[in-house]
């Protein structure tokens, strides 16, 4: 599709939402109206668009409002909201009513739930991943030393391993060593799963993240970036194996030369 004239950002943590940003500039994007959150959002977000709301999370009705009266008509969601917001949501009465509707209370049901009330405003969510198609992984060796054989193996296991869990909806991402399931993510996230895999793996680490089967691209895709990259160094990762065209790569470039520097592969698998 073309780019939209106005954009609406419900912007989380971390850097994934100021690279949206620069990436829907570059494409054209004339105008773009920030949901940012009290503790999550970095306040540079500010930088370069053209109004920012600060909003706690769980303000459902104040982003309808706030996207409604900017005429905003294609919105994204980037970045994460750490889970100890996330228990310590105060939600407002919109949320109140969509969490009581719900007969199953997860990420991809509450989140599903958030784009239909968007979409009953007027608002369409694009993918995750809009602007930043380039930055999905491709297939195969993308940086850090080649890798051997029996690492290909471990994360060829680990792949169908982080499938089945994350059909489970338990996580989406494995730890692997030797061939031997040394972590599974749960709820702790990504980096906290690689941390205690590699103290297990004791330098043998292979990290293995996937998509779900039927995953909600609007407001799920599973990314690494630098912070990944360090985490992964100090726990002692020799791989790491994303599913390839479909998980992104954040600042890229940045990515491919910090695993150079750490000397960690980065691998592109699929089915």
């Amino acid at each position: 599709m073309s780019s939209p004239p106005s954009l609406g950002l419900i912007a989380g943590n971390g850097i994934y939402p100021l690279l949206v940003v620069r990436a829907a500039r570059e494409r054209g994007v004339q105008k773009i109206y920030v949901a940012a959150f009290e503790g999550e959002t970095r306040p540079e977000i500010a930088d370069g668009v053209d109004a920012v709301e600060w909003m706690r999370v769980g303000q459902l009705g104040r982003l309808l409002s706030y996207f409604t009266k900017a005429g905003v008509h294609h919105a994204m969601m980037a970045g994460q909201i750490a889970p100890k917001n996330l228990f310590e949501l105060r939600p407002d009465l919109k949320v109140l009513l969509l969490l009581g509707a719900l007969k199953t209370r997860n990420a991809e049901t509450i989140f599903g739930e958030i784009a239909n009330e968007l979409g009953k405003v007027g608002v369409t969510l694009l993918p995750a991943t809009t602007f930043l198609e380039d930055s999905l992984a491709a297939k195969g060796w993308l940086a850090g030393p080649k890798p051997k054989r029996r690492v290909i193996d471990d994360a060829d296991y680990g792949f169908r391993i982080a499938k089945e869990i994350s059909r489970l909806d338990i996580g989406q991402t494995v730890v692997i060593r030797h061939g031997t399931v040394v972590a599974v993510e749960a709820f702790e996230g990504t980096n906290d799963a690689i941390r205690r895999g590699g103290t297990l793996a004791r330098g043998e680490a292979v990290v293995v993240k996937v998509s779900k089967p039927n995953q909600d691209f609007r407001f799920d895709v599973p990314v690494i970036g630098c912070q990944t990259i360090e985490v992964a160094s100090e726990a002692g990762v020799k791989m790491l194996a994303v599913e390839a065209a479909r998980t992104l790569l954040l600042d890229s470039a940045g990515v491919k030369a910090a695993a150079d520097r750490c000397q960690i592969t980065i691998y592109g698998i699929d089915e």
